[in-house]
């Protein structure tokens, strides 16, 4: 609690730059917004691995438990930073300018949506951290656009260690596998999973699961940025 209060503290103390330049007051400026590496194709058309033609071959062998994983941005540069240090350094303030340019990607590429399920911390993790930044995003993407965001849905049930300290992608997917459970049921609600970068899309695809067998008959996932 008390690291929660200090990060709230600095929050006022040091004003936010910008990734790219350096500019006070904001996360990124509307100039560096526009010099961003967007992810574009192609990539896999379900899990959005760059530079793939159709199917990735993890998605072809071991199709992923979401319906389609996309991206506005790679993994890289000011992008990079400005995610590292909202889930790391306590730069809250980032979340709305970050979610905001995930909504104007979701304002082009529509689509039918029930509710955001941000992808969830464990309880452990969350109390460490004092906030879960997946959760940030997503309540102001659902402000922006006018959709529920249900954190009562989905529950991180195990906590293995950080996916960052794993080195292939099956090893990825071993250690989020069987993490994820459902607190009710999603029948009828068509998903979709908000969370800040996907590497391999191994934890999204096991929120997804979870969900499915909870009933939900699709579950899409949207992050910021796709590395890779």
């Amino acid at each position: 609690m008390l690291s929660y209060v200090v990060r709230s503290a600095l929050d006022f103390v040091f004003p936010i730059h910008c990734a790219g330049c350096g500019r006070e007051g904001v996360v990124i400026c509307a100039q560096c917004v526009d010099g961003l590496e967007r992810l574009t194709a192609p990539y896999c058309r379900v899990c959005a691995d760059p530079g793939v033609n159709g199917l990735c071959r993890w998605c072809g062998q071991s199709p992923p438990g979401f319906d389609s994983l996309r991206s506005p941005f790679r993994f890289e540069g000011p992008v990079r930073d400005a995610i590292h240090r909202l889930k790391y350094k306590g730069e809250r303030a980032s979340a709305g300018l970050l979610a905001g340019l995930m909504a104007e990607y979701l304002e082009v590429n529509t689509a039918p949506l029930g509710a955001l399920v941000p992808a969830p911390l464990h309880p452990r993790r969350l109390r460490s951290r004092g906030y879960n930044q997946s959760a940030l995003l997503a309540h102001e993407i659902g402000k922006r656009l006018s959709l529920p965001v249900r954190e009562d849905l989905l529950i991180r049930v195990r906590n293995p260690r950080p996916q960052v300290e794993t080195q292939s992608q099956q090893e990825r997917r071993e250690n989020v596998a069987d993490n994820f459970a459902c607190r009710t049921d999603a029948v009828d609600l068509t998903v979709l999973l908000i969370d800040d970068v996907a590497t391999t899309g191994s934890t999204l695809s096991e929120c997804a699961t979870a969900l499915k067998a909870a009933g939900a008959p699709r579950v899409h996932a949207l992050t910021l940025a796709r590395e890779g």
